[in-house]
């Protein structure tokens, strides 16, 4: 299906509502079993009565300002960017409340749940930051939470393990699939299939069937909004740059969506490169992929020559999925946002220089996108460039046990 790049850019530049079907283009829609179609429609019809309206706006916007602390510090990088010869700024997701971007979604969510009459929550989880998020914003408005995480992901992630239990939530190891986030969505939607009208599926990522990946990215916008407003301020004008980490894509469409009319100002996704280019060595879906069905959604996947969703790697367990939010599709086949990937190596590098530099730990979600800023300023000397820090590393301390520690030991 094709898509004229000068229509689709005026649409996304005017507000980025997707059409009548659920569509950015050619991507997303709803395809999924005709049992959710009914809580798909409640939802849509709760997200179009709600989402906007000045009583949701006005709690949401003091749940953000007194519980998670928005808005969230944008840092100057002083000696990383000494190191690397580019003005580097840090939009700071890493110290908003349970340490990541998705308490953002997760609390949005969590209050249309309530107004829609939901008596129960269930959530997936990758890297365990929207599960914990989920679990405490769950905590925060008195509603159970059911969290699918896989098995694989539950043993590399451990702390966020423990503190999903200590905020009250169940969390339910999947076994069955690639044993990660795939899996755990998978799960997920099966328990909302059985129970539609009682459980809201409160979905962790750009991604899924119309209109969750409107409804995230509308949830998200306010990371690019205080970033465009706070580096303004800052340096009295716009970057030349903003970057983010691609997996499902939540905190980059958060970040990106409010740079997209500024024409001047370039958009760059960093995706996980893995351990190479071969199908099953990365999770870089944008870089490697092609157009597919996934979760309820039409979008670019990784897939074989027959179709098959294949397993992805990442040293990461945020972005192993083989999937990308369809805005995100868009965006690259008009080229609007260009998506780079970094390896597993090039991340733990990112990991290394923002903890000497700057004494912050990132995620490792976060470090791919540090990885494609050293690119990009040793590119462009003396630019301006704004990364979307999209969480913190202490749930990451396992497997940099196992790796970058392991060698110096």
């Amino acid at each position: 299906m094709s898509v004229n790049a000068t229509d689709a850019l005026a649409d996304l530049t005017a507000g980025g509502m997707p059409d009548a079907h659920g569509r950015f283009g050619p991507f997303g829609g709803r395809y999924v079993p005709e049992t959710l179609i009914p809580a798909l429609e409640r939802l849509d019809a709760g997200v179009r009565e709600h989402l906007h309206a000045p009583p949701f706006q006005r709690e949401f916007a003091g749940e953000l300002s007194s519980w998670v602390g928005r808005p969230t510090a944008l840092t100057f990088a002083r000696r990383l960017s000494a190191e690397w010869g580019a003005r580097i700024w840090l939009k700071r997701e890493d110290l908003a409340h349970t340490g990541a971007h998705k308490i953002n979604n997760a609390l949005g969510q969590a209050l249309l749940a309530r107004r829609l009459g939901a008596r129960r929550i269930v959530a997936e989880t990758g890297a365990g930051q929207h599960g914990v998020a989920s679990a405490a914003a769950c905590a925060r408005l008195g509603l159970p939470c059911t969290v699918y995480m896989g098995s694989i992901d539950m043993e590399r992630q451990a702390p966020n393990v423990g503190r999903m239990r200590l905020l009250g939530a169940t969390v339910v190891a999947v076994a069955s699939g690639d044993r990660t986030l795939r899996a755990a969505i998978d799960e997920a939607l099966r328990d909302w299939v059985s129970d539609p009208t009682q459980t809201y599926y409160l979905l962790g990522s750009a991604v899924g069937p119309h209109p969750y990946p409107y409804l995230v990215r509308e949830l998200q916008a306010v990371i690019g909004r205080e970033a465009r407003a706070q580096i303004q301020e800052a340096e009295g004008r716009l970057p030349d740059a903003v970057m983010a980490c691609v997996g499902g894509g939540s905190n980059a469409i958060g970040m990106f969506h409010a740079f997209v009319p500024d024409a001047g100002v370039e958009i760059i996704g960093v995706e996980a490169g893995g351990r190479g280019t071969a199908l099953g060595g990365n999770a870089a879906t944008l870089s490697f992929g092609r157009p597919g069905v996934l979760h309820g959604s039409y979008s670019m996947l990784l897939q074989d020559a027959d179709g098959q969703i294949q397993e992805t790697h990442s040293v990461s367990a945020g972005l192993d999925y083989p999937g990308v939010g369809p805005e995100h599709a868009l965006l690259a086949r008009i080229g609007r946002v260009r998506y780079e990937s970094a390896s597993d190596e090039e991340a733990l590098e990112g990991v290394t220089a923002l903890c000497r530099f700057e004494g912050i730990l990132p995620a490792l979600e976060s470090a791919h996108a540090l990885a494609g800023a050293r690119r990009w300023a040793h590119a462009h000397p003396g630019g301006t460039l704004v990364v979307c820090l999209s969480g913190r590393g202490d749930k990451d301390m396992p497997t940099l046990q196992q790796t970058l520690l392991a060698e110096r030991a």
